[in-house]
């Protein structure tokens, strides 16, 4: 009986004590199970950031590239400005020079003049000279004289003390002038430091580039694939308003062609008008009203007067078009439009007076706005908030949604802004007034 008691403790035992390994090994795995997790978690954000890593430094290149064309764009202003100056410092020395001269030989004249004259001082040797001419007329010349000759003592007095006054002032006028030239030099030599450390930048920006090529080639060929994606939804939309716009006008026309026919049977003239509310403009184009038409004449004839679509500063980082990039020859890029970096909180707005026709959303430009101008069409994206709804007329200026900042870039803002003719992508740039 004993003994069986024993065993079967020691059965309870031995259970007891394979549960406890089983409840640690379990505890164990599942310490293990989450360090796995825990490290696939580690890895997937490094990789993440290495891929946001590689694609911010060519954010940061493109800005550096934008400044330094800024920083020799202000060194070339600056440089004009000091040839003029230049210029304006040789006139000076030259008028000072001219004036110098002039001024001794109106001096020497005058001191001779009054050389001349030293013996007569008196007013008795001044009553000789008049009393012993040989005839009354000659004392009358030699009164006229002595009268002429005052006058022009106290004139060219006047006249070189006139001109020492302006040569006074001229050479006011140029020391005025070298400490504006010295100025400027000092904000030139300011500027070429900058430009000379914003190169040292992007030379250790391109470096570490060089570095993660495939990463950043991964990383464009998906926003390639965004931008492709983008311009097909634009393509897509302004064919439906082409394809709407021609049925209203087709309707239009059948309407007036009925109206007509009826006032041809009652007698009356014949109008035409309601068949007038849609003309299509180009063939196969987008078909426009009379007060359309009218909007894109006149947005045509604002070329290179249009507001930037954003308010506040900005630089533009992305430029329109197929381009090598400056500085990584792997680096392609073919932009519908332009990419504008500005500070957080910046507002979108319109360039030109005309209609919202599509509010959307897009992967990589989350959401964008259509404004129509005719045929026309000015393109917003990379919002965050959206201030307007389709079917909203809005005008030059007005605000039209707030650009995002990416809190994963250092909340670095960027609007990207299209221009279309039709179905005709256009250079936005030569456009704006910037």
């Amino acid at each position: 009986m004993i003994k069986r008691i024993l065993i079967i403790c020691l059965m309870a035992v031995v259970a007891v004590t394979s549960v406890a390994q089983s409840s640690k090994k379990v505890k164990d795995l599942q310490k293990q199970r989450k360090e796995a997790l825990q490290s696939i978690a580690k890895t997937d954000k490094e990789l993440k950031t290495t891929k946001k890593s590689a694609l911010q430094s060519l954010h940061q290149l493109n800005k550096l590239t934008a400044e330094i064309t800024k920083h020799k764009e202000v060194i070339a202003v600056l440089n004009a400005e000091i040839s003029n100056i230049n210029k304006q410092e040789r006139k000076i020395n030259e008028t000072i020079s001219r004036l110098e001269k002039d001024l001794n030989a109106k001096k020497e004249a005058y001191a001779k003049a009054i050389r001349g004259i030293a013996g007569r001082n008196s007013g008795y040797e001044t009553l000789m000279f008049v009393f012993s001419s040989n005839s009354l007329n000659q004392s009358y010349r030699r009164i006229r004289y002595l009268r002429e000759y005052s006058a022009w003592r106290k004139k060219e007095a006047i006249k070189i003390s006139e001109q020492q006054a302006e040569l006074e002032k001229k050479k006011a006028e140029l020391a005025k002038t070298r400490a504006e030239k010295n100025a400027v030099l000092g904000k030139r030599t300011d500027a070429a430091n900058k430009l000379k450390q914003k190169e040292k930048s992007q030379k250790e920006v391109v470096a570490d580039l060089k570095k993660k090529e495939k990463e950043l080639q991964k990383e464009l060929n998906a926003q390639r694939k965004q931008a492709a994606a983008l311009n097909r939804r634009i393509e897509q939309l302004i064919a439906e308003e082409a394809r709407r716009a021609a049925e209203e006008a087709r309707r239009a026309a059948e309407a007036a062609k009925k109206a007509a026919n009826a006032d041809k049977k009652s007698g009356k003239n014949a109008s035409a008008s309601a068949g007038e509310v849609r003309k299509s403009q180009t063939k196969g184009g987008y078909a426009m009203t009379k007060d359309e038409l009218e909007l894109s004449n006149s947005f045509s004839q604002n070329k290179g007067r249009l507001p930037m679509p954003l308010s506040g500063k900005y630089m533009i980082v992305g430029h329109f078009g197929q381009q090598q990039h400056q500085e990584l020859k792997y680096v392609q890029v073919n932009s519908s439009g332009i990419d504008i970096q500005t500070t957080p909180g910046t507002t979108a707005r319109s360039v030109f007076n005309g209609v919202v026709t599509r509010v959307f959303v897009m992967p990589g430009y989350n959401s964008s706005v259509i404004i129509r101008h005719g045929n026309y069409l000015t393109i917003y994206s990379n919002l965050s908030e959206v201030f307007v709804k389709a079917g909203d007329k809005v005008t030059t200026r007005q605000s039209i949604g707030r650009i995002y900042s990416d809190p994963e870039e250092n909340n670095r803002t960027v609007l990207h802004f299209q221009l279309w003719k039709e179905t005709t992508k256009l250079n936005p740039e030569p456009w704006l007034n910037k």
